[in-house]
């Protein structure tokens, strides 16, 4: 599988993304078990709503972070992401 960079990214409806008081971070929890995430990765996942495609990530999370070149970074996580079913996309 590979990141479309056109298509709008959405969190997968098979996995739940929240806070877990007891680890102190955002977790994707799913039936098998449980992603510790840092918080870089949280605040990704948090904008893979389906209204953004990757330019509009990328130009969101810059905005976020007041900075600019993070594209190479949250491609590899997002293929990550894609690959273990986190995010889905069409």
């Amino acid at each position: 599988m590979t990141l479309h960079p056109d298509l709008p990214i959405s969190f997968s409806p098979l996995h739940r993304l929240q806070w877990e008081d007891a680890q102190q971070k955002f977790v994707i929890l799913y039936p098998e078990g449980m992603v510790e995430l840092n918080q870089s990765s949280a605040e990704i996942l948090k904008l893979c709503d389906g209204s953004r495609s990757f330019a509009q990530l990328i130009a969101d999370l810059e905005t976020l972070f007041e900075t600019t070149g993070l594209a190479g970074d949250v491609a590899a996580f997002l293929d990550v992401a894609l690959k273990n079913g986190w995010i889905t996309q069409g």
